[in-house]
């Protein structure tokens, strides 16, 4: 077993993100994980991502609060313990439209170069 606390999660910087705090809860460690990663975003009123793509996909679970998820011009609100899965090479934008903070889980394969 591999256990991380969360008082020992590490901030992370998520490329085209904006108004969001990234904790890696697990992942890019020795004794981690060895196919994917998992991370904690809270977004701020206002904050989210994209739009943009990755080459491999990526699950998201709201813990609290809701996200806004666009994807082909068609809007999805998820609300808490809601989740999707965003297909690879699927342009995708998310946006917090509320006054609170969204919380998500976002659980993510490592790139291929690892």
């Amino acid at each position: 077993m591999h256990l991380k606390r969360f008082e020992d999660a590490q901030p992370y910087e998520a490329p085209n993100h904006f108004g969001v705090v990234g904790l890696r809860l697990q992942g890019f460690e020795a004794g981690g994980p060895s196919n994917q990663w998992v991370g904690l975003s809270q977004f701020l009123p206002g904050g989210g991502a994209g739009p943009d793509s990755t080459p491999f996909e990526k699950v998201y679970v709201v813990l609290d609060g809701e996200m806004t998820v666009i994807v082909d011009g068609r809007e999805t609100t998820l609300g808490k313990f809601d989740s999707c899965t965003i297909a690879p090479d699927e342009v995708r934008k998310i946006e917090n439209r509320r006054n609170d903070v969204c919380t998500m889980l976002v659980v993510i394969p490592y790139p291929p170069e690892l």
